[in-house]
């Protein structure tokens, strides 16, 4: 039954992606889209579409992935502070490795997925010999040293507009390999080598597939000026392997000022005590 007077909300989202199939439901396997909508008709008592930033692959998880959805107006939840609501969604997600981490009212306009400006993903990458035990799961064990110095200088091809098609999938149902790759970011903490990469959007497995090839430029398997090559191929078979999901994290998705601030706030218990909203919410 659809909701006569509603109002849209903004969701930010952190997931574990190990043993999903992603963020899009399907019809098999368990996924964040799917179970989040779950949860909402438990709370409201309606059926509901979440639309999410983007839709991440089985395994890769996020810490800071944003959807809306459309609340009841009128609902005692939706009249008091969002502690209420993510409150509500995370004592029933509590059996999953999905968490609702902050929510706010927007206005009608705003969408998720073709409101976003930019996304921010980082790929993690533990370089030593034994495996990992506290993070299993959650990073790429690559066995080999790995030169970040020779990483930088073939990565400086890809940065600006380009025809990704040597590194994206053949499922990719993308109508243009054309991208713009904004940034990509190398730094070390201890053993774990992380690349951060930023851009308005992605091709299907972009990151994973440039970090696969990267990774052969660093362990010294290919030259860095390599690189150039397998981009001016236009042919996916030249690049390196796509690289597993368990290193890929969607760790931030920005948009204008004027849909969404950007500064989404940590929620404390106690402080809906002392709660009002500074603005009535918007009616759809």
């Amino acid at each position: 039954m659809e909701i006569e007077n509603k109002t849209k909300y903004a969701l930010l989202i952190e997931y574990n992606g190990n043993g999903m199939v992603g963020w899009q439901k399907q019809d098999v396997g368990i996924s964040v889209q799917g179970s989040l909508e779950k949860v909402a008709k438990q709370i409201f008592n309606h059926e509901f579409h979440i639309q999410g930033s983007g839709r991440t692959d089985a395994g890769v998880h996020a810490l800071g992935q944003v959807a809306n959805i459309d609340f009841p107006l009128n609902h005692r939840l939706t009249s008091k502070h969002p502690f209420y609501i993510i409150s509500a969604f995370n004592a029933l997600l509590k059996d999953t490795g999905i968490r609702v981490i902050s929510a706010k009212p927007v206005k009608t306009e705003f969408n998720a997925r073709f409101s976003a400006i930019k996304r921010h993903y980082k790929y993690r990458i533990l370089c030593r010999a034994a495996p990992p035990g506290i993070d299993k799961g959650k990073v790429w064990h690559y066995r080999r040293k790995l030169d970040v110095k020779l990483m930088e200088e073939g990565i400086q091809c890809l940065i600006g507009k380009h025809d990704f098609t040597s590194f994206r999938t053949i499922k990719c149902q993308a109508k243009s390999p054309i991208r713009t790759l904004d940034e990509v970011i190398f730094s070390r903490e201890g053993e774990e080598l992380i690349i951060k990469v930023k851009a308005k959007s992605f091709l299907h497995s972009q990151v994973r597939i440039i970090a696969g090839t990267i990774v052969k430029i660093g362990d010294g398997s290919w030259n860095p000026n390599d690189m150039d090559k397998i981009l001016k191929g236009k042919n996916r078979s030249l690049a390196g392997p796509t690289a597993p999901p368990d290193g890929l994290y969607l760790e931030k998705v920005v948009y204008p000022d004027d849909l969404l601030d950007n500064d989404w706030p940590l929620i404390y218990e106690g402080e809906d005590k002392e709660y009002f909203f500074k603005k009535p919410l918007i009616k759809i």
